[in-house]
């Protein structure tokens, strides 16, 4: 090798974390099988938040009845929330139906930690935004119990074809798809149960004299107008892996990991004079 040659190593390089005003996550489901830890830990390394709210259902209680199914990546995504509260970040744990055993505990605060039922997020520019579960205006969940474990067993079938198609999705080189929340498009009384949803929600909000929600629990995501109220609904990371983030001008973009990997995917084009 000659005095004039040399060798050079390639440099490594961290990608800088996005900073952003706020992040909303809901329906995690930490100890099922069909919680997205993994992809919700890469998620939260990507930004670095001032505020974070966990809109409930973030831990199963439900399942966690019938037996313990705790993998390390559940503890974590548990470990990352207490490592970002511990550097500075607000975290705003608001309590679902799933992790109702919580709601004891209510106004809790442990350093940077806030246990709720329910809270009020004012944007950069100026909205007042209810942030809730929404459990509270679902009619099967209130009152017909017993329904609602009846429907989360047939959820939970579909949950299981759809762990099994990604799989294979993966195996092959295609990106993420929810084929549950592809059903729930679908079929005409999952549809005019999301609007009804929506609906007594939004009337919530008016009657408040609020200016927008902020919610989860139907793990379907979404931002809209109902009537004067905006309406925005975080998803889960259980099917659709989907978030809110709020930026420095008060905006909020709703967050879905397929639109990512597509985004990431997509070859840059060249544009030749």
């Amino acid at each position: 090798m000659s005095s004039e040659e040399r060798i050079e190593t390639p440099v490594r390089t961290t990608p800088r974390k996005q900073r952003v005003r706020t992040l909303w996550i809901s329906d995690v489901h930490l100890g099922t099988r069909d919680c997205q830890a993994e992809r919700l830990a890469t998620f939260l390394k990507q930004y670095h938040a001032d505020r974070i709210y966990l809109v409930g259902d973030i831990i199963d209680g439900w399942k966690l009845r019938g037996g313990i199914y705790w993998p390390q990546a559940h503890t974590n995504v548990i470990r990352r929330l207490l490592t970002l509260s511990k550097r500075g970040c607000e975290v705003i744990y608001v309590t679902g139906n799933h992790d109702e055993f919580l709601r004891r505990y209510s106004k809790l605060i442990l350093g940077n930690i806030q246990l709720v039922d329910e809270a009020v997020h004012r944007t950069a520019d100026g909205r007042q935004l209810l942030v809730i579960h929404g459990d509270q205006f679902d009619v099967i969940t209130r009152y017909h119990r017993w329904l609602a474990f009846l429907g989360d067993s047939a959820y939970e079938f579909t949950l299981t074809l759809n762990r099994w198609l990604n799989h294979w999705r993966e195996r092959y080189g295609y990106g993420y798809w929810s084929l549950s929340a592809y059903l729930k498009h679908k079929v005409k009384s999952a549809v005019n149960f999301i609007s009804d949803f929506e609906e007594a929600i939004a009337h919530e909000c008016s009657r408040r004299g609020l200016d927008g929600v902020v919610c989860g629990h139907i793990h379907h995501a979404e931002i809209r107008r109902v009537g004067a109220v905006e309406y925005l609904n975080c998803g889960d990371w259980v099917e659709s892996c989907s978030a809110l983030i709020e930026h420095w001008d008060g905006q909020i973009e709703l967050y879905r990991l397929a639109d990512a990997q597509a985004r990431q995917a997509t070859p840059l084009v060249e544009v030749l004079p």
